[in-house]
């Protein structure tokens, strides 16, 4: 819940003094609906797993994380890399969400091309340069895309995502998650 207080995504929450998280907030959280990736024609997709925006001194950017507060030229800068990853594996997904405390906050596209911090091997850091934000949250609990993407299938993907349920599991910042989760059926033999 600090995770999502601290985005500003989660309209309502007291947060001076005693924090108070009213309760048609978390009724509407527990509603949301799990992300359903079997539709994105892929056998695995990344997820960035964010934390609230954090300001840093760096030449392409001025925060990383995911904030409310961003305009959507710092978001997208904020959140199109320096992470350590399998950038082709990212790539290949061809799109990211971007989840905070497991909800999707935001949606990257335009993941084809890729730059190296130069370091070599498990330290590698990459950023994903023509990275497009497809569409972001500024209210989880009434889910609503407040970028506009041009490209009709960018729009698609947002709104797919955008809001949904997304538990992914990393040591990092960057997740992989199957897009078509298994069954445990068993068949009886001889049938």
């Amino acid at each position: 819940m600090k995770k999502l207080m601290a985005t500003g995504v989660v309209p309502g929450v007291r947060e001076s003094g005693r924090q108070v998280f009213p309760l048609a907030v978390l009724q509407a959280l527990q509603a949301r609906p799990a992300a359903d990736l079997s539709v994105l024609g892929t056998s695995e997709v990344a997820v960035l797993r964010s934390d609230a925006p954090v300001k840093v001194d760096e030449p392409d950017r001025d925060w990383i994380g995911f904030g409310t507060a961003l305009d959507e030229a710092q978001l997208l800068a904020a959140l199109s890399g320096w992470w350590r990853c399998d950038p082709a594996r990212v790539a290949a997904g061809a799109v990211l969400p971007v989840t905070v405390a497991g909800f999707v906050v935001a949606v990257l596209t335009g993941l084809t091309e890729w730059e190296s911090d130069g370091t070599v091997g498990t330290a590698a850091r990459f950023r994903f340069p023509k990275a497009r934000l497809a569409g972001y949250l500024t209210d989880l609990t009434a889910p609503a895309n407040a970028a506009d993407p041009a490209d009709a299938e960018d729009a698609s993907l947002a709104g797919l995502l955008l809001g949904t349920r997304l538990a992914s599991v990393s040591g990092g910042p960057i997740a992989y998650v199957t897009t078509h989760p298994t069954t445990n059926t068993t068949a009886d033999e001889g049938e």
